[in-house]
């Protein structure tokens, strides 16, 4: 039995920065940290690779050095999701093994970021990336931000040849992922992302969750667990506080990177240095980041 099986997952999943030192090398001590508060205010999952971690900076060896850390960071605590990225079927099978071997419960297979295929294309690499490992497989559908994706009906489809691919990480609206939760008939493990836009609608229409960048991470948990509980004036209130920052950090991949890990390294009193090519921040930008970490505060567990 895998420790924490797909069709429990659920809830708000942190997707960790990378967190470099003045050197633009990978700082250990700074992940350490990041994965410590993400567990410390309550998230129900770990994940790595993604978007947020900026994958595509790394190489082969600093993406299995992230693996290895935040696996032993997280300890079996929470489930844990390693995103795999590569621009061939024998890359990604690669990252597959070395996640397995770390403990992973979970993967999140990204499209090869080389070329624009048609659909068919997409969906045998998926296949045969999937059927190379026991593990749930989810794939992550982010046409906005990767500009490669599949239909809800073309990810239905994917789900029913390849029994692993268990779980959905979409990014997109929540009515294009209202049309993936029809198409899938409710049964699949949807988590949408965005930063946490459109957070509580998402959990109305039957999402299980979100995956988020850590900035704004404690008041997601906030915003979970009270709607669980019924009570949507506290979601609401906790939304409500977090939204003026993920609108404004959500304006694009590369503006997450840049003021998003700002306004989580604030928060958490950590530095950010950035490795090249990067959006520097300006002045403007800065002081908008150093406002809402004034008003969110420091990163905290908030108890109902």
């Amino acid at each position: 039995m895998p420790r924490f099986p797909a069709a429990d997952m659920h809830g708000i999943h942190a997707i960790l920065y990378a967190l470099f030192d003045e050197h633009e090398r990978l700082d250990r001590a700074a992940m350490r940290r990041q994965v410590e508060i993400c567990l410390d205010v309550g998230v129900h999952g770990m994940a790595a690779l993604g978007l947020a971690t900026e994958a595509s900076k790394l190489s082969e060896a600093e993406r299995r050095t992230v693996m290895e850390w935040i696996a032993e960071d997280t300890g079996g605590r929470v489930p844990l999701a390693l995103t795999i990225f590569g621009s061939s079927v024998a890359e990604q099978v690669a990252q597959v093994r070395h996640a397995e071997s770390v403990g992973a419960d979970w993967l999140i297979l990204q499209p090869p970021m080389v070329g624009q295929f048609v659909a068919v294309e997409y969906i045998r690499f998926f296949g045969r990336v999937a059927d190379a490992t026991d593990l749930p497989v989810a794939i992550q559908n982010a046409p906005a931000f990767m500009g490669r994706g599949l239909s809800s009906q073309e990810i239905a489809d994917l789900v029913r040849q390849h029994p692993n691919i268990q779980l959905v990480k979409g990014e997109g609206p929540v009515t294009d992922i209202a049309g993936l939760v029809e198409a899938t008939g409710g049964k699949l493990p949807i988590f949408n992302g965005r930063g946490g836009l459109e957070l509580i609608d998402n959990l109305r229409i039957g999402c299980r969750g979100l995956i988020l960048a850590p900035d704004c991470i404690d008041h997601a948990v906030a915003v979970y667990e009270a709607f669980a509980a019924d009570d949507e004036e506290a979601a609401m209130a906790h939304y409500r506080t977090m939204l003026p920052a993920v609108v404004s950090t959500m304006q694009g991949i590369e503006h997450l990177m840049c003021y998003g890990k700002r306004l989580f390294a604030l928060r958490a009193g950590l530095t950010v240095h950035d490795r090249a090519p990067a959006l520097r921040p300006n002045a403007t930008g800065l002081a908008m980041i150093g406002c809402f970490a004034a008003e969110l505060g420091p990163l905290q567990r908030w108890r109902r």
